[in-house]
């Protein structure tokens, strides 16, 4: 098992959150929607903005991003559905100061041309790729993805597990996450319309292709031998409905993907790197650390 370090981080893997049920409200509705990774992430990430974003034309097609380069160590950044860069303003400038960190707007986000390619998680990891290597960033990257851009950042960690170190999930949507009572037939009608209004249209074809994208990863074998954390969203567990049951059970299991990963719950709704970023700074370090332990060995 891969040694990961994070001190002032509690609950490990295996001891999952005591169950205490509150009845459902729709003052709780949003939160439970952030829980199954999939609206809200776009409104609640405000307006923040990283210092140094620049928006360039890069194989024909403007993309918006934000290089820091001061380390040897690569940290990629790939956003939720629904948000832009800025929603890791906090943890971004922290982990930038001693490694190279990168984080995107995906097509169709920020200022981000959109794409003519099916928006599922193979063309945008395979997008991603040929712009990290545009930017003469090597691998093996730590990945660091959030809610949807987790999913992305598993599919891109099993397929090309040569060219990752590292895998930090943040509250990651499960591949599974849209399939029985996740699916959203599911969701109260407000939720579905109001995704329609207040996403852009990339998220919206993201979210068509997600279930497509979580199946693919699981047919592709598991990233294993390195390290591997996985932050969870404590505050959701308290919700209750059968949505809520059904995202927060795939919520624990999204460790159990990844043999010797470790989960740790922390005290946050789904934008753990907006209400909690320390701990997200804590998790990536210890990743890296793990990382740099590991090619000392060799």
């Amino acid at each position: 098992m891969i040694s990961i370090k994070t001190p002032g981080l509690q609950r490990a893997r295996g001891t999952s959150p005591s169950r205490k049920v509150k009845p459902w409200s729709w003052r709780s509705a949003g939160q439970l929607v952030t829980g199954a990774g999939l609206l809200f992430t776009s409104v609640l990430s405000g307006c923040a903005t990283l210092p140094g974003t620049v928006a360039e034309k890069v194989d024909e097609h403007r993309t918006e991003y934000v290089l820091v380069r001061n380390g040897p160590q690569v940290v990629v950044f790939e956003n939720g559905l629904g948000a832009k860069l800025g929603n890791w303003d906090k943890v971004f400038t922290e982990i930038s100061k001693n490694t190279t960190a990168f984080a995107y707007n995906r097509p169709g986000y920020g200022a981000s041309d959109p794409a003519a390619t099916p928006r599922d998680g193979e063309h945008i990891v395979e997008e991603l790729r040929g712009l990290l290597k545009s930017k003469g960033l090597q691998p093996p990257y730590v990945l660091v993805g959030h809610s949807a851009g987790g999913l992305y950042m598993q599919w891109f960690a099993r397929r090309h597990p040569e060219e990752v170190a590292g895998l930090v999930l943040v509250d990651s949507t499960h591949p599974q996450h849209l399939q029985g009572k996740g699916s959203p037939e599911h969701w109260p009608g407000w939720v579905r319309a109001g995704f329609g209004i207040l996403t852009a249209p990339s998220a919206q074809e993201e979210l068509k292709l997600l279930n497509a994208t979580g199946e693919s990863v699981l047919a592709l074998p598991t990233f294993t031998g390195k390290p591997v954390m996985v932050l969870s969203a404590l505050k959701p567990m308290a919700e209750r409905s059968e949505t809520a049951d059904y995202v927060n059970e795939k919520r624990r299991d999204v460790v159990n993907l990844y043999p010797g990963a470790k989960q740790l719950w922390i005290n946050s709704g789904h934008n753990i790197q907006r209400k909690q970023p320390e701990a997200v700074i804590e998790a990536i370090r210890g990743v890296l650390g793990a990382v740099g332990r590991q090619v000392s060995l060799h």
